[in-house]
Formats: structure tokens, sequence, C-alpha cells
């Protein structure tokens, strides 16, 4: 029987990396759709009329997460990686995703119309 602490953990953080790759690609473009929402781009994300752009940066999120952990899944397959360093990039880019999605933030950033 093999040890647990011989099996290679790469399949394993490729995963948890590519989770976070899909939550910032998903704060990311929350963000960008709040403060911009009159650019092409914000505009292209409205893939389902009924559902709003959310259709858009919901798709596209999870195609990060699936893209990053098809690419990392396969480099990383077999191997041991820095576990620590994975795992703190994780949370990191789980931060900006969480931090896209909040509220509060964009309106750091919308300009504020002018009073009459």
């Amino acid at each position: 029987m093999q040890n647990e602490m011989d099996k290679p953990n790469g399949p394993v953080a490729a995963a948890l990396l590519a989770g976070g790759i899909g939550a910032a690609a998903l704060g990311i473009l929350t963000f960008y759709n709040q403060v911009f929402p009159t650019t092409a781009i914000s505009k292209s994300l409205n893939w389902v009329k009924s559902v709003g752009t959310l259709s858009g940066k919901s798709t596209l999120a999870i195609v990060a997460f699936l893209v990053a952990w098809i690419i990392l899944g396969v480099a990383w397959r077999g191997r041991q990686v820095n576990f620590r360093w994975i795992s703190l990039a994780a949370f990191i880019l789980l931060t900006v995703g969480l931090v896209g999605t909040f509220p509060p933030v964009w309106h750091l950033f919308i300009p504020v119309p002018p009073v009459p």
C-alpha cells in the first residue's frame, strides 16, 4: 500500500489553483461590468436577455476554471508541487474574486453624477 505522503499532490493543487482562477475571473468581469456598463465588452456579456450579463460572466468564469484545470492538471500530473505557494496563490485569487463581486467596492470607482 502506498503511503499518503508519497502520493503526488499536483492534481489537487491544479484543482485548487483553477478554482482561484475561476473566482478571480468572475470578480474581474463583475467589477468591470459594474464600473463600465456601457462598453462593448460589458454589452457583449449579455448572452441571455432574461438573465442579463450574469450569463456571460458566469459562463466565462466556468470556462476559465475548466481551461486552467485541464492545463494545470496535465502539467502537474504525477508531480509533487509546493502546495503552500499554490494555496497562497489560490487564496489571493479567491480574494480578488470576492472583492470584485462586492458592491461597496464598485461604488468606489463609479463616478458620481453631478447634482443639478
